[in-house]
């Protein structure tokens, strides 16, 4: 157990364990208790140039590694997260509130990602062009250099692995940059990794401290090659402008508003079973989380009461107890945010038919209930714009309501789910929706499909699997005139 009131965490930069070198902390707080939990560095631009100069070091040496020898440092780095399961899982529910039996979840498929990584990289190939009889040409699949990973609050070290296993496995340096909310995490997080006797020090480097100053310092510093960022499409835009001064490649997996369309053919009881566990296991604070539902009338009223159903059933309370099932939202911030989106739905017309406020029973700490909100129209802001909450949005879809209109009429396309029992019908929709992931049925997410999309606001490139891995590369073209050519070899000049 974790004496928090007394834990200090440091950065690590350079294969050392240091402090910011202002000298300034920041705390973090556990968001089921308001209490303090942690001292962390308050990083600064002079901590910023310390870890890229040592990235950049570390870059020869790392990058002219055989692939394989990468691979098996990548397999040691899972090896050892699985040693300190019981202590990652511990942080995550202090620090972020997920519940005890979740975070075993999450925890258990953190390091299953690095070891993805490193069978996947040694599949990465480069392609022969053929040229002439004299002549080869082939594209390489190069490393981009250092690169800046920006990770989010909501699955933190889960998305550190899924950006850091690629990234490294292709012979790329890293920073990697942990949220201001969850700094304790990568504090700890470095702990495990500086274990890791094979990972030569640079290669990973981590520094605490807020994303208006630190992240802005890693996107616009002229020795980071790349950005591998994951958050809201507001941050993502202005961290892809400040990236523009230095033609920074950027792979970003940014905000959705995610459309599931709930046809009158549906299987009603798959459809709340699939949709509610992002919905409601980590308080809704997934990307992949269901943002607007769009239920046909014939099945509307059995949704809402089978909905309601769940979101009552589902055990909120203090995240270290066994059978909590959703903890507190992340923040203090948060909260007030997601509440507003309630109570501004309310003033729009809207009905809350479960949940609605605060947790009873709990006086301090950021408890949410799990919340349903019907009679919602297409045009409303709770519609409109990402909550991140467990907040259920649902609006009626009618006979001869246009299906394709209303998921496009979004500034996001992260994701669109069908239920229907017509899988033709539904997958006839496909080619017309713009998102970058299509559900039907279901609402699996694996390690071997990458996540993210190239759609409006949702950002670009991938996170994870093949594709995530690439984003980390650069193609390398390389022409070798190997052979004189046939006139030369019989003594003619050419």
């Amino acid at each position: 157990m974790f004496e928090t009131k007394t834990f200090k965490g440091q950065m690590w930069i350079g294969g050392k364990f240091c402090d910011a070198k202002s000298g300034k902390t920041l705390k973090t707080i556990n968001p089921a208790t308001e209490e303090e939990l942690a001292e962390v560095p308050y990083a600064g631009k002079e901590d910023v140039d310390a870890a890229v100069a040592a990235a950049r070091a570390a870059f020869p040496i790392w990058s002219g590694m055989p692939l394989i020898a990468r691979s098996m440092v990548l397999f040691e780095m899972a090896a050892k997260m699985r040693e300190h399961h019981d202590e990652l899982v511990e942080i995550e529910v202090l620090e972020h509130g997920t519940p005890v039996t979740v975070s075993h979840g999450f925890m258990g498929m953190a390091p299953g990602l690095l070891e993805y990584a490193a069978g996947a990289c040694r599949t990465i190939m480069g392609e022969q062009i053929p040229i002439d009889n004299t002549t080869i040409g082939f594209l390489q699949k190069a490393p981009l250099g250092v690169i800046g990973l920006i990770i989010p609050w909501n699955l933190p070290i889960v998305v550190a692995c899924a950006k850091m296993g690629g990234c490294i496995g292709m012979g790329n340096t890293c920073i990697l940059k942990g949220p201001k909310i969850n700094s304790m995490h990568f504090c700890v997080f470095a702990k495990i990794l500086s274990e890791v006797k094979s990972l030569p020090a640079g290669v990973v480097n981590i520094i605490t401290g807020p994303g208006g100053s630190v992240g802005d310092a890693i996107v616009r510093h002229p020795g980071v090659d790349g950005i591998g960022m994951t958050g809201s499409s507001m941050t993502g835009k202005i961290l892809l402008a400040a990236a523009a001064d230095t033609v920074k490649k950027c792979s970003m997996e940014l905000g959705g508003k995610n459309p599931a369309f709930i046809l009158k053919d549906a299987d009603v009881d798959q459809a709340v079973h699939m949709t509610t566990g992002m919905q409601f296991n980590n308080c809704g604070q997934h990307c992949s989380s269901v943002g607007r539902y769009y239920v046909h009338e014939a099945v509307y009223d059995e949704f809402v009461e089978k909905m309601c159903a769940v979101a009552n059933s589902v055990v909120c309370g203090d995240p270290q107890d066994p059978k909590t099932m959703m903890g507190p939202v992340v923040s203090q911030e948060h909260y007030d945010d997601i509440m507003g989106y309630i109570n501004g739905a309310v003033a729009d017309g809207a009905k809350i038919v479960a949940g609605g406020g605060r947790v009873p029973g709990f006086d301090k700490g950021f408890f949410i209930q799990p919340t349903v909100i019907i009679d919602c129209k297409h045009e409303m802001t709770c519609a409109r714009e990402e909550i991140f909450g467990p907040v259920v949005i649902i609006i009626k879809l009618k006979d001869g309501d246009d299906v394709v209109k209303l998921a496009n009429d979004s500034r996001y396309g992260l994701a669109c789910f069908f239920y229907s029992k017509d899988v033709a019908k539904a997958m006839d929709y496909i080619p017309l929706i713009e998102s970058g992931n299509v559900f039907v049925n279901t609402h699996i997410l694996t390690g071997e499909m990458p996540w993210g999309s190239d759609v409006k606001d949702s950002g670009l490139g991938r996170e994870g699997a093949l594709a995530g891995i690439q984003d980390f590369t650069q193609h390398r073209m390389v022409i070798i005139r190997h052979s004189p050519g046939v006139t030369a070899a019989l003594g003619q000049e050419e």
